[in-house]
């Protein structure tokens, strides 16, 4: 493999072709789980017997009627299901950080610890299958995985956790803010900064969207991002779609923009006077190395001359410059 991309062993290799399988198991008993009612429960009322399904944590319940034979069968039936997915999402998960546990001895990338989190549940909750992609800096390590070889003198620490909104259709009212706090009750919206949200730790989220986005978001959807032109760059082409360990032991799905486009849109980034100086060294470093990974390891996102004249005026200047630099 070219001098860019470092090669993972067969080691590395298995680890992550056999995480993506346990992921997905646990992910989908997850979601089988969240799908029953929260409780059945058998409460007593004026000398008589029903059956009521707790709604939620705070004990809210409705009632299903008085207890009958089938409302019998119906309680037995819960418990036993639920309790047989409880055991399945407990095996799931312990498959899924027995492999997760092997990233930092066997060097592979990896994920922040609180933005697996948030992507564990956007993932239970089906947001990550057209609604929301992972951009920003986080996206290095994935790309990574992609190349199936780490991608070198291209950054990839980040404080921050940036999504895009890029659902086409009008999605659940709040999901991502619903999402959030279920990971988390502590975030609150940035009253200065619409588009972020913190927690108590004051890791920050933010959100960023297209303008031919914005009205597929819910109004009381949180946080609020600025339509940006430039995120139309990121809907193009065919996303990457990655499970990578996470740094606390576990693992996280990660649906990002397609590698050509988000290279493209880094070297754009880079050029832009207003942007911060020593964020703009970095865009730069990441444009190239991704630009660099995918013609060296990823064949199937073609440089072709298809895509070069799907390339829009504004970013033809950086593909120029980077075949150049190349002698392309």
């Amino acid at each position: 493999m070219a001098a860019g991309i470092t090669a993972f062993t067969d080691e590395q290799l298995r680890a992550l072709i056999n995480l993506r399988p346990r992921y997905e198991n646990q992910i989908e008993a997850e979601r089988e789980l969240a799908r029953m009612p929260y409780n059945l429960v058998r409460k007593q009322s004026a000398g008589r017997e029903y059956l009521y399904e707790v709604t939620d944590r705070a004990n809210n319940a409705k009632s299903l009627g008085p207890m009958t034979p089938e409302r019998e069968a119906q309680l037995e039936d819960y418990h036993s299901a639920k309790a047989a997915l409880k055991a399945r999402v407990t095996a799931s998960r312990k498959g899924v950080d027995e492999i997760a546990r092997l990233a930092r001895p066997l060097r592979l990338p990896t994920f922040p610890a609180p933005a697996g989190a948030i992507l564990r549940e956007l993932d239970r909750r089906g947001l990550l299958d057209g609604t929301l992609l992972v951009v920003g800096t986080n996206c290095i390590p994935v790309y990574s995985l992609e190349a199936a070889g780490a991608i070198a003198d291209a950054p990839a620490e980040t404080e921050d956790f940036d999504l895009a909104w890029a659902a086409e259709t009008v999605a659940e009212d709040a999901a991502l803010w619903n999402a959030l706090k279920a990971v988390d009750p502590t975030f609150t919206m940035n009253a200065e900064r619409e588009f972020q949200a913190r927690n108590r730790e004051a890791y920050e989220i933010e959100l960023l969207v297209a303008p031919s986005r914005v009205a597929t978001m819910s109004p009381r959807e949180k946080p609020r991002p600025i339509p940006l032109p430039e995120q139309e760059w990121l809907l193009l082409g065919r996303p990457v779609d990655q499970v990578i360990p996470c740094r606390d032991g576990k693992a996280a799905r990660v649906v990002a923009p397609d590698p050509r486009w988000f290279a493209l849109h880094k070297l754009w980034l880079g050029s832009q006077d207003k942007r911060n100086p020593l964020k703009r060294r970095k865009d730069i470093q990441q444009g190239n190395a991704v630009l660099a990974a995918v013609a060296e390891a990823m064949p199937h996102y073609r440089l072709d001359a298809d895509f070069v004249a799907s390339i829009p005026p504004e970013l033809q200047p950086y593909w120029q410059a980077w075949t150049t630099s190349r002698g392309r």
